[in-house]
């Protein structure tokens, strides 16, 4: 089979096709699944672009979607044919985080799915969205999940409220579109007139083009007549911190999950105190939030944005092209 591996030291241009022997058939508790996409994040692009990132010659790609081809004694959740989404944190079941690292995570700690067959524990999978194509369903593992774990998992988001999201990214199109189908009312940032024209046709009711409002978390305030936003999905780290606890209402929620800006900075901790708000960190979410996403899913009518999708070979052009900052939503491989 095809695969991808990234050779110490790591960098765009040590990715290299390789072929592998077929990992066989399944064991107990197994499956094989044919991988046919994956999608691009941020952590994947650290990983495939930093020196010194990961093992040399580990398989990158956390998120993988595809259809199962064996399944092995005693699996019982997952049968032939089945369409299937990878999780994130395949350790992870469910119950409270228990994972503070990446050491099990696919495509970081371990190999993951840029490559065009696995066999592995069948609870690293879930079925996908019965609607969704492989590439659609690739999204989730990584981007989407993070989104509803930020707004319906740890902070029960319900119709009325107000969320605030920042940027075009696949995180923030999700927050976006999840907060829609809710009920809520969405801020959004872009330093593009461009991109903030396409937020309001997905339903943005406000819309702040922070290159050329620097104090756009007062806006967001102000727009509010002066509540305050419920909820902040922060995916800038400490560049957008304090423009974020700004427009959070007092006793909002600030979901700390991107360090786009930096891993480190100044917390204006006065304010954050006086907002009385929760600032919390999270990384994705459990196997059963995802099961209960992709219910949610099946009931609605949300799918996907995506940007653009690359050939498995062409893996080192897609991370240059999420280099760049041009895509809206989400960035794929299909193969």
């Amino acid at each position: 089979m095809k695969a991808i591996k990234v050779n110490a030291p790591g960098g765009l241009d040590r990715l290299q096709l390789v072929d592998l022997p077929d990992p066989g058939e399944p064991g107990p508790g197994e499956i094989r699944v044919r991988l046919h996409a994956s999608s691009l994040n941020y952590h994947d692009y650290q990983v495939a672009a930093f020196p010194n990132r990961v093992a040399d010659q580990r398989i990158p790609m956390s998120d993988g979607a595809g259809v199962v081809e064996a399944v092995g004694a005693g699996v019982s959740e997952l049968a032939v044919g089945d369409r299937v989404v990878s999780v994130f944190f395949p350790t992870w079941a469910e119950g409270p985080p228990r994972i503070g690292d990446f050491s099990f995570t696919p495509g970081d700690g371990i190999d993951g799915y840029a490559r065009e067959v696995v066999v592995c524990p069948a609870t690293w999978f879930t079925l996908a969205p019965r609607e969704f194509s492989h590439a659609e369903a690739a999204t989730l593992t990584t981007a989407g999940l993070t989104a509803w774990r930020a707004l319906v998992v740890d902070d029960g988001i319900k119709a009325g409220d107000v969320v605030m999201v920042l940027g075009t990214g696949g995180v923030s199109i999700f927050a976006l579109q999840f907060a829609k189908m809710m009920g809520a009312t969405v801020i959004a940032t872009s330093s593009s007139d461009e991109k903030l024209e396409r937020l309001k046709a997905m339903g943005a009711d406000l819309t702040i083009n922070y290159k050329k409002d620097e104090s756009w978390g007062q806006t967001a305030w102000d727009w509010t007549g002066g509540r305050g936003v419920d909820h902040v999905v922060e995916v800038g780290g400490p560049g957008t911190l304090s423009q974020s606890i700004t427009a959070v209402r007092v006793g909002g929620h600030i979901s700390l999950i991107g360090v786009l800006t930096g891993r480190s900075g100044e917390v204006p901790t006065g304010r954050l105190m006086a907002k009385q708000a929760r600032l919390q960190g999270l990384i994705v979410g459990s196997r059963r939030h995802q099961l209960e996403m992709i219910r949610a899913l099946d009931a609605s009518t949300v799918r996907p944005v995506i940007d653009r999708s690359f050939n498995l070979t062409e893996i080192a052009d897609a991370f240059r092209y999420e280099e760049s900052g041009r895509h809206f939503g989400k960035i794929c491989l299909e193969f």
